[in-house]
């Protein structure tokens, strides 16, 4: 599939969440009047994130899709740990209000109302949260796209805190017992702000290019796996991720007799690899060393013409070595 129909799929996805968001939003509305439940209100606060969470994931998913330009030379697929960081800060806000309210509320001592018809319009809502939930985070993961991930995320978080608000709303029509449905609220305040809090977090590592290091030790891996006797070493080794695209630049050591189109060929042959087993568009900028002294050491071509020290050993390549901005060495 081309990248082009991918983001119009993510897209059309995300139109999807967003208009289901508006509708369990109202219901969720419905059922809070129904029976005036802090935990139902919870859940109603929830939804309002959700539904502002997915307007702000269809624009960022928009914004992504563009083609770079002369303002933004690496694309715009960094917005997507934006609006995923503004919806994980959403989330923890409206965790905060859902903990006010359930304070209060024992200290008043609320009583609950039509809390039948309330269960059941929030168990349907539960079970719809659940599987868009489910399908987001699976097309996210497929397609490489926080923005997904994130919503779907959210949405199962969801499906949790109006599980357990159905389960205190069942306890409280056979129990009478009014209180444990402000206690409820209280204990999926305090979970959803954790909730928020692990969505920003993983979206400031975007943003400030965090180092991630199953995706640094998965290239390192096929590097190492499939690496060529010519190339003496890859090192200085950085990976950017912008949305789904990712940016990876690195030195590669090649012998220093080589003509250009001798090096260019084995750098190439570096980068084809890796761009044919990583399921991710990837821009390239690999640069060109010319081996040193130092480097026959650990240099396997065995027959060089211009070698003046014996090799050694062979180094494993690892996530220390490949992203140290020296060439590699014994020592």
């Amino acid at each position: 599939m081309a990248t082009k129909d991918i983001s119009k799929d993510k897209i059309g996805f995300q139109k999807i969440i967003a208009v289901f968001g508006i509708i369990l939003f109202v219901g969720k509305i419905i059922a809070w009047k129904l029976t005036d439940s802090d935990a139902v209100f919870s859940d109603a606060m929830e939804s309002i994130v959700n539904v502002i969470s997915a307007f702000m994931g269809l624009y960022s998913l928009h914004l992504a899709s563009k083609p770079k330009d002369e303002d933004h030379p690496y694309g715009h697929g960094k917005v997507e740990f934006v609006t995923s960081g503004i919806e994980g800060a959403l989330i923890a806000i409206a965790g905060v209000m859902i903990i006010y309210e359930g304070i209060n509320s024992l200290i008043t001592g609320k009583v609950l109302g039509q809390l039948d018809w309330g269960i059941a319009i929030i168990a349907v809502t539960a079970i719809v949260n659940y599987i868009l939930g489910y399908i987001s985070i699976k097309k996210g993961e497929k397609e490489n796209s926080l923005v997904l991930i994130s919503s779907g995320k959210h949405l199962q978080s969801d499906t949790i805190t109006t599980l357990g608000v159905v389960i205190s709303l069942i306890i409280v029509y056979f129990t009478k017992i009014f209180w444990i449905d402000s206690v409820v609220a209280l204990i999926f305040g305090f979970y959803i702000i954790f909730v928020g809090y692990k969505i920003v977090r993983k979206s400031l590592r975007g943003i400030m290019d965090e180092q991630d290091p199953e995706l640094l030790n998965n290239i390192i891996q096929l590097l190492e796996k499939n690496r060529h006797t010519e190339w003496i070493d890859i090192h200085n080794m950085k990976i950017q991720q912008f949305g789904s695209s990712l940016h990876i630049d690195a030195h590669i050591t090649l012998p220093y007799y080589y003509s250009l189109r001798e090096a260019h060929q084995e750098m190439e042959q570096a980068i084809l690899l890796l761009a044919k087993n990583t399921k991710r568009t990837v821009e390239f900028n690999f640069h060109m060393d010319d081996c040193k002294p130092i480097s026959c050491s650990v240099c396997q071509i065995l027959d060089c013409p211009v070698r003046e020290f014996p090799f050694i050993k062979r180094v494993k390549w690892t996530a220390e070595n490949v992203t140290s901005i020296e060439k590699h060495t014994i020592e």
